[in-house]
C-alpha cells in the first residue's frame, strides 16, 4: 500500500473494497412527488428497502439518482437522508459534478451531511484535453478533504499518464469506468497503485461483468439493484460462486431483453429503472425533465420482464 496515501482516504478505500467484495454497489433513485417536488419520506422508505438488501455501498445523488436535476437544498436532503438511514452500516459516496467550482459547493454540502466520499461525475458540456481533465480533479481535491472516486464516461476518458497523476493525489482513491473499453481499462489498472479501486460502471453493468472481471475489475454498480435487488443479488452470487449456468440464464432471459428495451429511448437507463421500482410498489415517483417516463407499451413489456426475472430467481431458490 502507498504509505503516502492519506490515512483517512485509505480507511474509506478499505471500507469500500470490503463492501465491493460482499455485494453490488447501490445507486438509489431519488423520490419525487407526482408534481415533481422532492419526496423525502418516500426516499427514506425506499432507502430502507435498499439497505435491507445488503449492498456493498450506497451512492446517493448520482446518475440513477438524477443528480443533474437536484438543486443544492434538495441535494442536501438526499445525502443527509442516505447518511442517516445507512447509519454507518456501509459507505455513503455522494455524487458531485458540473465544473469544479460547482462540484466543490456540492462537496461541501456532502461533507456537512456526513458523506464518507464523493463520486466525481463527468464535467458539464465541453470536451477537454488530458491536462484539463486532471486539473478538474486537482481543483476539487484542493477544496474538499473527502476521498474522491473519479468517473470516466462520456467526454471523460483518462490515459495511463493522467491516471498516474490522479492516483498521486492523496485523496483520489478510485475510478468508476463507464466506457467499457477493456483494452484501455486493463492498461489503467496496471498503471495504478495496488490499493487503487476500480469498478464497472457501465449501464446495466451485469451484461459486461464477466468481461470486466477478466481484466481484474470484478466490482460493479447495479441499476437492477435499484428495483429488484433479488435479481441483482442472485446474479452477483452466481458470478462469485462460478455458477455460469445461473448467470447465463439471468443474462439471456432477463438482462439482455432489459437492455434491448433500455436502448429504445434516450434516458431509459434511468426512466425504466424508476418505472420498475414503481411496479414493485416503491415510493419513488416519476422522473424529472428532461427525462420522460416509459410509454404504456414499454411499461407493459417492462412488467413482463420483471416478472420473468423474479420468476428466474424464485426458480433458482
Amino acid at each position: 500500500m502507498d504509505t503516502e496515501r492519506d490515512t483517512g482516504a485509505a480507511a474509506v478505500a478499505r471500507w469500500l473494497r470490503d463492501g465491493m467484495a460482499r455485494g453490488v454497489l447501490s445507486f438509489p433513485l431519488t423520490s419525487f412527488h407526482a408534481d415533481g417536488s422532492l419526496d423525502p419520506d418516500g426516499y427514506r422508505a425506499y432507502l430502507a428497502a435498499q439497505l435491507d438488501a445488503g449492498p456493498g455501498a450506497v451512492f446517493p445523488a448520482c446518475g440513477t439518482g438524477e443528480f443533474f436535476s437536484l438543486d443544492e437544498d434538495e441535494y442536501r436532503q438526499v445525502v443527509t437522508a442516505a447518511v442517516e438511514e445507512t447509519a454507518g452500516r456501509v459507505p455513503v459516496v455522494a455524487g458531485v459534478g458540473y465544473g469544479w467550482a460547482q462540484a466543490a459547493r456540492f462537496a461541501r454540502i456532502a461533507r456537512e451531511a456526513g458523506a464518507d466520499a464523493l463520486l466525481v461525475l463527468p464535467h458539464y458540456l465541453v470536451a477537454a484535453p488530458q491536462d484539463g481533465l486532471v486539473a478538474q480533479v486537482e481543483q476539487l481535491a484542493a477544496r474538499t478533504p473527502l476521498p474522491l472516486v473519479v468517473y470516466q464516461r462520456g467526454q471523460v476518458a483518462y490515459t495511463t499518464a493522467s491516471l498516474r497523476r490522479l492516483a498521486a493525489l492523496p485523496t483520489v482513491i478510485g475510478l468508476k469506468d463507464g466506457h467499457s473499453d477493456l483494452d484501455r481499462l486493463q492498461r489503467l489498472t496496471l498503471a495504478a497503485p495496488e490499493d487503487f479501486l476500480f469498478f464497472n460502471g457501465a449501464a446495466t453493468a451485469e451484461i459486461q461483468a464477466r468481461a470486466y472481471a477478466a481484466v481484474g475489475v470484478p466490482a460493479y454498480s447495479s441499476a437492477v439493484h435499484a428495483f429488484a435487488p433479488e435479481i441483482a443479488d442472485a446474479f452477483f452470487a452466481a458470478l462469485r460462486d462460478g455458477d455460469s449456468g445461473t448467470a447465463g440464464t439471468l443474462l439471456r432471459d432477463f438482462y439482455v431483453p432489459f437492455v434491448e428495451l433500455r436502448d429504445r429511448v434516450p434516458g431509459y437507463a434511468v426512466s425504466l429503472v424508476k418505472a420498475a421500482a414503481r411496479l414493485r410498489g416503491r415510493p419513488v415517483g416519476p422522473v424529472r425533465a428532461p427525462l420522460t417516463d416509459p410509454s404504456p407499451a414499454d411499461l407493459a413489456e417492462l412488467s413482463g420482464l420483471l416478472a420473468t426475472g423474479l420468476g428466474l430467481v424464485g426458480a433458482a431458490r
